[in-house]
């Protein structure tokens, strides 16, 4: 099986100890942290484990390189795990005042600080509007822009700040989403080129499952899901796949009070056919 967003190696650990001595796991990821995090956790396995440090766009070409041509299982969970977003060199987190950088990848050129203080305010608007669903998107913009002809926007507490003041209204509701989650969803979208990625890891994926192999995907938000939905049906249509999850599998009220991060989890399921 392929864990191509091994993280700490919680999902990988599970699976690997379905797996037994004959098995082998492979686990991907960006992130060189989480990599040393995994090879500790998954050192008890009594499976064969190989973990490379790589974008999961590129699991086809990783694959070649290991001499493996199919595989029985694809994995991919799209979210971050608390490890990511506690750390303070990621600068992931609006609830701790970081450098924006956003980078899961230290090898990629652009951070989230690098587009909040050089875009224009037509692009910035757009960008929170198109990969953050964010309706004030340009209204957030605007601030933005006013706020770093003062001073550049260089953490992740300026930035919270900023977008709490342009959606601020005078006796307004308390909300329970921080009013800064979707720009920094979509800064984090863009800087790490998340959908393309995606794209990538769907459009290499009928060509790396055998025959009655299968790929699970969590994703956790509209655009993810909506890529994942969207493909499985062209491949079902094409005699490609079979759709085992007609509808996405969510957590539980159980699951979410144990992991509140967990509440915008949908999990899809296909079978190559």
């Amino acid at each position: 099986m392929v864990d191509v967003t091994v993280g700490h190696g919680g999902h990988s650990f599970l699976f690997g100890n379905r797996l037994g001595a004959g098995g082998t796991l492979i686990g991907l990821d960006a992130d060189s942290k989480s990599l040393e995090r995994a090879r500790q956790r998954l050192a008890p396995l009594a499976c064969k484990v190989i973990l490379l440090q790589s974008n999961f766009s590129q699991v086809a070409e990783r694959l070649a390189e290991l001499g493996i041509k199919e595989v029985d299982f694809l994995l991919a969970d799209l979210g971050l795990c608390s490890g990511q977003i506690s750390d303070s060199e990621l600068g992931l987190s609006f609830r701790t005042d970081m450098p924006l950088d956003m980078r899961i990848d230290a090898s990629l050129e652009v951070t989230a600080a690098d587009i909040i203080n050089q875009y224009d305010e037509k692009s910035l608007a757009d960008l929170i509007f198109e990969y953050g669903q964010d309706r004030a998107s340009r209204r957030i913009a605007r601030y933005i822009v006013q706020r770093r002809e003062r001073e550049p926007i260089t953490t992740t507490g300026q930035l919270a700040a900023v977008v709490s003041s342009a959606l601020w209204t005078p006796g307004g509701k308390h909300k329970a989403r921080h009013p800064a989650t979707r720009t920094f969803q979509a800064l984090r979208i863009a800087v790490n080129r998340e959908l393309d990625n995606l794209r990538d890891l769907l459009s290499a994926a009928p060509g790396l499952l055998r025959k009655d192999g299968s790929i699970a995907i969590i994703s956790y938000h509209s655009l993810e899901d909506g890529l994942v939905k969207w493909d499985f049906k062209a491949r079902e249509h094409e005699g490609i796949y079979r759709i085992r999850t007609k509808k996405p599998i969510s957590p539980s009220r159980e699951e979410i009070a144990v992991n509140h991060r967990a509440r915008s989890a949908k999990l899809r399921i296909a079978q190559k056919t």
